[in-house]
């Protein structure tokens, strides 16, 4: 081992002073760069955090306005069905209403058929007894009176006439 005089005879010590120095100098530009990127990173980072809670409350608000259209989506769904059921109502209570009336109208129609039909029987039954007692009246006529009873009974007839028209 080599002892020298001096401190600064000694090739460590100078080998330590050259590297303290080229530390310092160097150092300080690299603590700068270092420095610089690492805030360009820090801003970086803060953009895009920045960017993110931007995009979460976009995708918030989204979300709300999704869940209101849902809402009143459902409530026009519940609206459209609550206005088809009573349209449905409406449409069966007029078709009943009809129906009932179709059914009251043939009911009154048949029973005016059916009372035409009995009219025109009971007129039928009226004029077939009526020719056969105007026949069983000539016949009878015809068979009992003579000349003389037909006389008289024009002449009763005659008498009879004026009370008749009175009475009329």
């Amino acid at each position: 081992m080599h002892h020298y005089e001096h401190f600064w005879l000694d090739p460590k010590f100078w080998v330590a002073v050259s590297f303290v120095l080229f530390f310092l100098l160097l150092g300080r530009k690299l603590w700068g760069a270092i420095g610089g990127a690492l805030d360009a990173k820090a801003a970086g980072i803060k953009r895009q955090l920045d960017e993110a809670s931007r995009l979460r409350a976009e995708a918030e608000q989204m979300l709300k306005d999704a869940e209101a259209e849902r809402a009143a989506a459902a409530k026009e769904a519940e609206d459209l069905l609550a206005r088809a059921a009573a349209e449905a109502d409406r449409v069966a209570a007029a078709a009943a209403a009809e129906a009932e009336a179709a059914a009251k109208r043939r009911e009154r129609m048949a029973l005016d058929r059916i009372a035409a039909a009995e009219a025109s029987a009971v007129a039928d039954v009226r004029n077939a007894a009526a020719e056969i007692a105007g026949a069983a009246a000539r016949s009878v006529l015809s068979e009992t009176l003579d000349a003389a009873a037909d006389a008289a009974l024009v002449d009763q007839s005659l008498n009879d006439l004026p009370k008749a028209l009175r009475a009329a």
